[in-house]
C-alpha cells in the first residue's frame, strides 16, 4: 500500500497530526502564537512582554523571539484555549511532542505535572483541571545546555566547527486529545518477516478491556482480531502482506479498538539482522545482505535550528535523499519528531538512531587526538570518560530506554548507536546488553568511531583527513560510520569549517567521485565493508561539508550522485557471488 503524507495548508504552524504511529481523530493543536517571557522565577508571572511561535525554540528566527534562553533564568509560556462542542468524551489529555530541557505545566492555575530530558515526548492528564469556557495552560522551562546529566546533542552556548546554537523551550508540536475512561495509551508491534507474522500488544489505562485489531490494505481487510487481551501480546497472521524494504517500502494501516476507543496506526513487514557468508558478517533487510549508503543527519533545519518550518520541508528533504540514492541516514544524537520516521517509513529509508550524548565537558586532546591515534580508554573508569555523575549516568540510560520505547513502532530503524566518538561513553558492553534486552529486533554499535569495546553487530569506524584503510574483525559487520566531509571556497564565512576543502563545485564534485571509486568500492570488495555514512546530509551553520545548503537547495550533481551509489551497490553485490 502506497501512503501520501497529508500536509495542512492552515495557518496553524506544523498543524498534521504529530504521532501518525499512535493516531486518533481526536485532535486539537496548540501550535501557534502564545505568550511568554524570561525572568529569574520558576513560577509563573503576573504578566508576559513577547509572543512567541510553538513550536520553534526562542532561540530561532522563526520563533519570532531570537534569544537565547540563559542557564539561570526560566522561560515562560501562557496560551488560553476552548475545548471545541462535543470534544470531551471523558479524559482530556494534553501532549508535548519535545521540551528543551526541564519544565512544569500547569492548568488553570494548578500544576499538573513535569519533565525532564529535552528530546522525548510526555503528557498529563488535566482533566480534573478544566472548566467551561476558556483555559489556560502554561509551561515553566529551564534549561542547561552545559550540564553533564541531560542529553545535549551537538548543543553549544559558544557555536563553531561541528557544535551548534543551543535551544530551549518547546520545539516539537503541542496537542490535545480527548479519550474515554478506559483508553489506548500505547502500542508495541513487532512484525516478523520470516514467520509472516505481526505480534501487536495493546496497553490500555483504566480497565482490563478486550481488543479488536484489523489490518488494511487501502480499504481491504487484510485480517483481523477479536477480543484479544489488553496489555498482553497477541499475534495477527500477516502472510498476505508484501514484505518492506528501501526498494519497496510497503506499508498497512491498523486500526484497534479496546471500548469506546479507537486509535490507528501502520506497520512494515520486514526483520532485521546480521548474516554470515564466506566468514564475512553483513547487515540484512529480510534475511538478504545490504549495502546500506546513507548520509550523515545533524537533525538541523535553517531558520527553525531543531524544527523545519513546515512538515512539506522535512518530507521534500527526504525525498531529495531518495533521489540522490541513498538508502540510509544516520539520525546523529538528536531525536526527532515521530513525522519524520514516519517519512522514512514511507519513503523507505534506513534509519540509524543514535542515542543522546552528554557528561561532562569533552576535552579537546581526546576529541582531536584520540580517534585518529587509536587512544583507548577502559569506559568502565567513569571519572577518565566524564561519567563520573552517578546522576548524569541514570538519566542516560533512562533516555535511552526511552527512546528505544518512543520509537520502537517506527518501520526504519534498523540499528540503534549507543555511544559516539567516546563523548559521555560508559559501560558500553553492559549498555548493549540493556538495551538489547528491552528490543532484540533491531541492531547495535554500542560505539560509533572508536573507543570500540568489542560489542553490538557492527564495526564501527570513522575516518576524516586520511586514506581509508579497514580491516574486518570477522565478528561482527565492518561499517564506516562517518567519512568524508569534503566542502569547496565559498560555501560558508570567514569561520566556515570542513574536514577537505576544494576550490570550485566542479573540483569538490570530483573529489567525491574519486573518494568512493577509489576509496570505498576497494573496502567493499577487499574487506567486506557493508555500510558507508559520508559526512553529511546538509550544511549546519559554521559546518558547510553538506551535500544540501540549509536551505535544501542541492551541492551536488545528483545523476552523478546517483551513479556513485550504483557503483556502490553493485560492488556489493558481486562481492558477494
Amino acid at each position: 500500500m502506497i501512503f501520501q503524507p497529508d500536509f495542512d495548508d492552515s495557518s496553524i504552524p506544523l498543524a498534521e497530526y504529530p504521532r501518525p504511529q499512535l493516531r486518533r481523530d481526536s485532535y486539537l493543536s496548540l501550535n501557534g502564537e502564545w505568550d511568554c517571557t524570561f525572568c529569574s522565577s520558576a513560577q509563573p508571572p503576573e504578566s508576559y512582554d513577547c509572543k512567541i511561535i510553538v513550536p520553534f525554540s526562542p532561540e530561532s528566527p522563526l520563533s519570532g523571539v531570537n534569544r537565547q534562553l540563559k542557564p539561570d533564568e526560566y522561560l515562560h509560556y501562557k496560551r488560553t484555549f476552548t475545548l471545541p462542542q462535543d470534544f470531551n468524551c471523558g479524559r482530556i489529555i494534553v501532549n508535548f511532542g519535545a521540551c528543551d530541557q526541564r519544565c512544569k505545566v500547569y492548568c488553570n492555575g494548578a500544576q499538573v505535572g513535569g519533565h525532564e530530558g529535552g528530546y522525548l515526548p510526555f503528557s498529563f492528564d488535566i482533566t480534573s483541571h478544566i472548566r467551561e469556557g476558556e483555559n489556560t495552560l502554561c509551561v515553566a522551562v529551564a534549561d542547561d545546555a552545559s550540564s553533564d546529566v541531560y542529553g545535549r546533542g551537538k548543543q553549544s552556548y559558544v557555536r563553531g566547527g561541528i557544535w551548534y546554537t543551543a535551544i530551549s523551550g518547546l520545539w516539537q508540536s503541542v496537542w490535545i486529545e480527548s479519550v474515554p475512561q478506559i483508553y489506548i495509551k500505547n502500542l508495541q508491534l513487532v512484525p516478523d518477516y520470516a514467520s509472516n507474522t505481526l505480534k501487536v500488544t495493546v496497553f490500555c489505562d483504566g480497565g482490563e478491556t478486550p481488543v479488536n485489531c484489523t489490518v488494511y490494505d487501502g480499504e481491504n481487510v487484510i485480517c483481523s482480531r477479536g477480543g484479544a487481551p489488553c496489555n498482553s501480546p497477541f499475534t495477527l497472521d500477516v502472510s498476505a502482506c508484501k514484505p518492506w524494504s528501501p526498494d519497496s517500502p510497503e506499508l498497512y494501516s491498523l486500526k484497534i479498538t479496546c471500548g469506546d476507543d479507537a486509535v490507528y496506526s501502520y506497520f512494515g513487514l520486514r526483520t532485521f539482522s546480521r548474516v554470515q557468508r564466506s566468514g564475512r558478517h553483513y547487515l540484512a533487510v529480510n534475511g538478504h545482505p545490504i549495502f546500506q549508503s546513507g548520509l550523515l543527519d545533524q537533525g538541523y533545519w535553517g531558520k527553525g535550528i531543531y524544527t523545519p518550518a513546515t512538515n512539506a520541508e522535512m518530507y521534500n528533504c527526504l525525498k531529495q535523499v531518495k533521489v540522490l540514492g541513498f538508502n540510509m541516514l544516520r539520525k546523529h544524537i538528536k531525536v526527532e519528531s515521530l513525522l519524520w520516521y514516519y517519512y522514512c517509513d514511507v519513503l523507505g529509508i534506513l534509519v540509524w538512531q543514535d542515542m543522546l550524548n552528554g557528561g561532562e565537558r569533552y576535552l579537546k586532546r581526546r576529541l582531536n587526538l584520540g580517534p585518529f591515534i587509536n587512544l583507548h580508554l577502559n569506559d568502565k573508569n567513569h571519572k577518565s570518560m566524564g561519567r563520573a555523575n552517578e546522576l548524569s549516568r541514570r538519566q542516560y540510560t533512562a533516555e535511552a530506554e526511552q527512546t528505544i520505547a518512543t520509537l520502537f513502532n517506527c518501520v526504519s530503524i534498523c540499528l540503534w548507536t549507543l555511544f559516539n566518538e567516546g563523548w559521555g561513553q560508559f559501560d558500553s558492553l553492559d549498555m548493549w546488553n540493556k538495551m538489547r534486552a528491552l528490543d532484540s529486533t533491531r541492531l547495535y554499535d554500542p560505539a560509533s568511531g572508536w573507543q570500540d569495546t568489542g560489542g553490538g553487530d557492527v564495526n564501527s569506524k570513522h575516518v576524516y583527513f586520511k586514506k581509508i584503510r579497514l580491516k574486518n574483525d570477522g565478528k561482527r559487520a565492518l561499517a564506516l560510520t562517518e567519512f568524508g566531509g569534503y566542502s569547496y571556497s565559498g560555501a560558508g564565512g570567514k569561520k566556515a569549517f570542513s574536514y577537505r576543502n576544494f576550490s570550485s563545485p566542479q573540483k569538490f564534485m570530483r573529489a567525491l567521485e574519486r573518494l568512493y571509486e577509489k576509496q570505498v568500492v576497494p573496502a567493499i570488495v577487499n574487506d567486506g565493508l557493508c555500510t558507508a555514512v559520508y559526512t553529511q546530509l546538509s550544511d549546519v551553520e559554521d559546518e558547510v561539508n553538506g551535500l544540501f545548503t540549509p536551505d535544501w537547495r542541492c551541492k551536488v550533481d545528483a545523476q552523478s550522485m546517483r551513479n556513485i551509489n550504483e557503483s556502490l551497490y553493485s560492488a556489493f553485490l558481486g562481492s558477494l557471488k
